[in-house]
């Protein structure tokens, strides 16, 4: 009879907490990469374990493949796009690719060879909205024989292609095609409305998220309103408003009517799906304007919240708002890990949110209860007029922050006594002080983290049988300062700079960018690595001979059975960049140059963050490398450049 009993417990744990969260139903899931995230968990994690600690330096480039966005910037030269963002799926020996145009190309994952090249023509409605020519990637969806591809596109239409073909599914929306700026409750330009993330589909529905402008450039910005469509038929079954309408829950918390022209909050991060429960997990962006709310006072939900849906209904099952009434642009930049975890010796379904203001926010992903107390504590409150900042914000009692938040005098570099003199005349310059300092009209007011600080939207990694989360981040804060809004009645707009330096040497101390394993049964730090190292591009640190420093740049990570890889981004530089983030004319068109600094993924051991090794590439990752096999051979493949650079998918095996 016990044995009984424990046969019986062991398939009731195991059909409970399957080892990625969830059953997929796609075919050789285990050996590809059928989600964007790997799983629709985003877990980032593959069993894979051909590659290891003793052959890792046996690994090269096995093929590049460029993409096919060349034969439109050719001809097109006055085509700005950004970095090549994308992770690849692979599903059946196909690599499924976008392009920062939003077209789509299958790839033979063994060779390299472009199967077919989808354009849907988004380049021809000019520059899309917010970072301009970007995109991520798609989604996969199979029954039977009927096998899609479904994305969305910089000019805001949904596209469901047959993955065999490149086709268009006719039978799908119009013609294969869902025009998204229809149905929103309000007029929507075209310009100002776009997706860049991958959709993704829970219990045969597809759920789109979108990207807006975050500077207003009109006075009824687009809503982020979130949708659901039949996988099949494209059919709308619902549509959740990111701004509560009249009637719904949470229009209380937008004071004055705000709820009927502001616009944003939308969920421009990927999503995760428990495919078990049926739930499909949004992280909303901040609300339009996103430093300045003097015409949205309240709290404004659904504005910087993590949301659970049922994915058939699209009806709110949970949510938590991890910014009241946003000022700092904090919207979650990744799709949320979905985790199965031990607490106090009892087995939990979780989901865990990491944030750009350094946060791991960590929830019972059926409840929404906080799996670790959350507190309200006060925070600075703003000066400006017609501003009502809130109070008070949340604070996660653990795991710790995973990058530095705030800034004081405690925190400037100090390598001699000269440069930390220098370092406080600069400071001076600033207003500053600890997380959630609003900004002000009388200097410009650091953030830290800044916009692109914290944690990125590449996201973190979850390893399944250590239960363990590793999170890059990029120690790098932002000044803000207030400028009347563009649009006449609407106040004040935010113009994002970075920080000056001192000949490049950042203000605050090291490390400038670092990776953080947790142990997610006990919200503990395991261990802290810098990730790259500023120091050998500044000489006048070199030569000083200090430790690893870090570099103030976004990390992309792969986890796998056997190591943790890290291919960390270069520098760039934007130059007539569009929006609050680099405080040029907002709708300007952006355009991002990108160095190459020291190019690389590197192998790190999964316990103890110890170096293992690496691999040159031929310019730095733009995005999360993806793992597979496929005809007995381990691949890692990798986006590099955009921009000013070629973008060429760089594909590793061992020899």
């Amino acid at each position: 009879m016990q044995n009984r009993l424990k046969i019986l417990l062991a398939i009731i744990i195991s059909s409970t907490f399957p080892s990625h969260g969830q059953v997929s139903k796609i075919p050789g899931a285990e050996t590809g990469w059928p989600s964007y995230g790997g799983d629709k968990a985003s877990s980032q994690y593959s069993p894979l374990s051909q590659i290891d600690s003793t052959n890792f330096g046996r690994v090269h480039i096995a093929w590049t493949w460029r993409s096919v966005e060349k034969n439109i910037t050719r001809s097109h030269p006055d085509i700005k796009s950004w970095v090549w963002e994308c992770t690849p799926l692979m599903v059946d020996g196909v690599l499924y690719v976008s392009t920062s145009l939003s077209q789509v190309a299958a790839v033979d994952a063994a060779t390299g060879r472009t199967k077919w090249a989808y354009d849907p023509g988004t380049w021809k409605n000019g520059t899309p909205s917010n970072n301009g020519f970007v995109h991520r990637g798609v989604a996969y969806w199979q029954s039977g024989n009927d096998k899609r591809i479904l994305f969305g596109t910089g000019d805001g239409y949904l596209i469901a292609l047959n993955a065999v073909t490149g086709k268009p599914v006719s039978t799908f929306g119009n013609a294969g095609r869902i025009d998204l700026t229809q149905g929103l409750g309000r007029a929507v330009e075209r310009k100002l409305y776009g997706v860049s993330s991958a959709p993704i589909v829970c219990k045969d529905v597809v759920v789109v998220g979108t990207k807006v402008h975050d500077v207003p450039l009109v006075e009824a910005m687009p809503p982020g309103s979130v949708r659901g469509f039949d996988v099949r038929t494209g059919k709308q079954l619902w549509l959740f408003s990111a701004i509560p309408q009249k009637g719904e829950f949470g229009n209380e918390t937008w004071e004055d009517n705000s709820w009927k022209k502001t616009g944003s909050a939308n969920v421009w991060a990927p999503i995760s799906a428990d495919d078990e429960l049926g739930y499909v997990y949004l992280p909303f962006s901040t609300p339009s304007n996103d430093n300045y709310g003097g015409r949205r006072h309240g709290s404004g939900l659904f504005g910087e919240s993590l949301v659970a849906l049922d994915a058939r209904s699209g009806k709110r099952i949970w949510h938590f708002q991890l910014v009241h009434h946003g000022l700092w642009d904090y919207d979650p930049p990744a799709a949320p890990n979905l985790i199965n975890i031990t607490i106090n010796g009892k087995p939990k379904k979780a989901v865990a949110q990491v944030s750009k203001q350094g946060f791991v926010y960590v929830f019972d992903r059926v409840t929404g209860k906080p799996v670790w107390p959350i507190v309200e504590r006060p925070v600075p409150q703003s000066t400006v007029p017609g501003e009502k900042s809130s109070p008070s914000q949340p604070f996660p009692t653990r795991p710790a922050p995973i990058d530095r938040q705030g800034i004081t005098e405690n925190d400037i570099v100090d390598f001699t006594p000269g440069l930390r003199d220098s370092a406080l005349a600069v400071l001076r310059k600033y207003n500053y002080g600890p997380l959630f300092t609003p900004p002000s009209l009388e200097k410009p007011t650091i953030s830290m983290p800044g916009i692109a600080g914290g944690a990125s939207w590449s996201g973190a990694a979850f390893d399944p049988e250590t239960e363990m989360l590793y999170v890059p981040s990029n120690t790098i804060p932002y000044a803000v300062t207030l400028e009347k809004s563009i649009v006449p009645g609407l106040g004040y707009q935010g113009k994002t700079v970075a920080v000056e330096t001192m000949d490049g040497i950042p203000l605050w101390k090291p490390p400038y960018g670092r990776l953080t394993a947790i142990d997610m049964n006990t919200g503990e730090h395991r261990w802290m690595a810098p990730m790259g190292d500023l120091a050998s591009t500044i000489p006048a640190l070199k030569k000083r001979g200090l430790p690893l420093l870090g570099r103030s740049a976004r990390s992309h990570i792969l986890l796998t059975k056997t190591l943790l890889f890290v291919a960390q981004e270069g520098s760039t530089q934007r130059e007539e960049m569009g929006g609050a983030e680099a405080g040029a004319k907002p709708g300007s068109t952006p355009a991002l140059s990108f160095q190459v600094v020291d190019p690389k993924i590197v192998a790190y051991n999964k316990q103890t963050g110890k170096y293992i090794g690496e691999i040159a590439l031929p310019r730095n990752a733009t995005a999360a490398p993806m793992t597979y096999m496929l005809n007995g051979k381990q691949y890692i493949a990798v986006a590099t450049g955009g921009a000013n650079l070629p973008p060429e998918l760089i594909v590793l095996s061992l020899d």
